[in-house]
């Protein structure tokens, strides 16, 4: 069985169990790609300002799991790193959306995950060897290699897109941590954006820039709490990445919590991997396994599944949280 045809019947599965809010937004066509639906409501994560959103990653005993999907979410008619992706998963979900920064040779940021071009599009060759107006002309192809409508956008655009509908995970690459936070300052989208720092003197960086970013931060074990805690940046500042497998310390995610802190676990590398190659060969098995991170302390799964993941975890949401009001659908 493929990897469309399994998203496919887990996506049917979990409906007919009641998971999901609404009706799913698209079809899945073996022989055309698949139309963004503009006219479905939007899943949102309602936040106004950088306040709320510290407020919203504060763990909470009764805090509602969710999840960011891995480069937007992307699937068959849905490249990565696409506007039209993004809200696709929103209209199933509510979701962080993680998205990757590169420079362009004339200096813009666009977003794309690959530093080259040829697996997501269809140019060829290191974007840094392009202008914008060049790759505006380019399309990009959907996770089966087809090539679809979608063009590639600029970090400015997105950062103007999400306003209103979620939050941003926003990854390096090449692109220090300054130039990051100056763009978040510019279109004034503290409230909207996480800068992932992969070290504590780009955490300290970011803190000393802008004192509202906030940051998702690597804190795989005690250790890496103790470091952070020299750094002098808050705990109200930063969500923690603990780790994409199984952590090495099985108290993590409790003395991260006790800080006040969201943990983020990554599923990318293990259940989603697994479930796409056939290991794992039932929805609910691949339901047991997020719902098997959320009860070993993660609140937010990173998903390369994020509809699929995100449906799941609706099973679990508590019937009252203090972080419900956070949670709205929308058109």
């Amino acid at each position: 069985m493929n990897h469309q045809h399994k998203r496919t019947k887990l996506t049917t599965g979990l409906l007919m169990a009641g998971c999901m809010v609404l009706v799913t937004a698209f079809t899945v066509h073996h022989d055309k790609t698949v139309q963004h639906d503009k006219a479905a409501p939007f899943h949102v994560i309602d936040i106004k300002n950088p306040r709320d959103l510290k407020n919203f990653f504060h763990y909470t005993n009764d805090r509602i799991a969710f999840i960011s999907s891995h480069r937007g979410g992307p699937l068959k008619g849905f490249p990565e790193n696409c506007i039209a992706t993004f809200e696709n998963t929103l209209q199933q979900t509510w979701s962080l959306i993680e998205l990757d920064p590169h420079y362009t040779k004339d200096s813009a940021l666009v977003v794309m995950h690959d530093p080259t071009l040829d697996r997501t599009s269809n140019g060829h060759g290191k974007i840094i060897n392009y202008t914008l107006e060049e790759l505006r002309k380019l399309k990009l192809k959907d996770t089966e290699g087809n090539v679809t409508q979608y063009s590639m956008s600029t970090l400015d655009e997105m950062l103007e897109w999400v306003k209103g509908k979620t939050i941003l995970v926003l990854d390096a690459k090449e692109v220090p941590v300054e130039v990051r936070a100056q763009k978040i300052r510019e279109h004034k989208a503290q409230a909207n954006v996480i800068l992932i720092a992969y070290s504590y003197e780009d955490a300290k960086k970011c803190y000393e820039i802008d004192k509202d970013i906030m940051m998702e931060v690597m804190m795989p074990d005690a250790q890496a709490i103790k470091r952070f805690d020299s750094t002098g940046v808050p705990w109200s500042n930063v969500v923690a990445f603990v780790t994409h497998t199984k952590p090495s310390d099985t108290n993590i995610f409790q003395l991260i919590h006790a800080k006040g802190a969201m943990c983020i676990m990554g599923s990318s590398r293990t259940a989603d991997r697994e479930y796409t190659s056939g290991k794992i060969k039932s929805p609910d098995e691949l339901t047991a396994r997020y719902h098997e991170m959320v009860n070993s302390g993660a609140d937010i799964i990173e998903a390369d599944l994020g509809i699929e993941a995100g449906t799941a975890l609706r099973k679990i949401s508590p019937a009252k949280s203090s972080k419900q009001k956070y949670f709205k659908l929308t058109r």
